[in-house]
């Protein structure tokens, strides 16, 4: 699956929720869900068709594959080590999903969106416990301290950015972030209730992966 170039509000009108795709622009009046809270397409707002049991469950695995902005084969892969792994396989794989290394950075306030985490990670701004990290997908484990590379973060425009991005999201409980000296550690393992997109049965997308 190639990469995706298209209106990212299209994504989020077609799941019918908010992804948070755009940063500061999906909390504005300006959200596309917002003024046009029907699926896209030309006959979007006037057509409805009745979902089936399956198209739930793709559903449902779309939104959170949009919303984590994984590749299909990268969910794919995230679910089968989830389903190898004790427990609860729906939450496990939310979690691990929460863990990765650009979504910690966006949690963080250290960016504007997981796509912007992701830019920035992939041009060396990050580093955990001390080491230069470029992988998006890096799982990050308790207790791992992710930083802002002092060297990266001198630039203006990057300081200007840092200082824009401050209170854009809510820091959740298992992460800790000094601010000031922008670094950010890993204090506690989320549970199902940490996780960033609330609107999702993960049951669903384990029904879907367990045909």
């Amino acid at each position: 699956m190639g990469k995706y170039i298209g209106s990212l509000c299209r994504l989020c009108r077609a799941e019918g929720n908010k992804l948070f795709l755009k940063g500061r622009r999906c909390l504005s009046d300006k959200c596309g869900v917002e003024h046009k809270n029907y699926p896209p397409g030309m006959k979007g707002a006037r057509v409805s068709f009745r979902k089936s049991h399956y198209k739930l469950q793709l559903r449902e695995k779309q939104k959170v594959k949009r919303f984590y902005g994984v590749s299909e084969k990268q969910f794919s892969n995230v679910f089968a080590a989830a389903a190898q792994k004790k427990g609860i396989t729906g939450e496990t794989l939310l979690k691990n999903l929460e863990l990765r290394l650009d979504n910690v950075v966006y949690r963080m306030n250290f960016a504007y969106s997981r796509n912007h985490s992701r830019q920035m990670i992939r041009h060396g701004f990050f580093g955990v416990n001390g080491k230069r990290v470029n992988i998006p997908s890096y799982i990050v484990g308790l207790n791992d301290e992710v930083s802002f590379r002092e060297k990266k973060r001198n630039a203006e425009n990057v300081k200007a950015m840092l200082e824009d991005v401050k209170g854009l999201v809510e820091v959740p409980g298992w992460l800790i972030v000094d601010s000031a000296n922008f670094t950010g550690k890993v204090n506690a393992l989320p549970n199902r209730d940490d996780v960033s997109l609330k609107e999702v049965e993960e049951r669903l997308i384990v029904e879907l992966y367990s045909k």
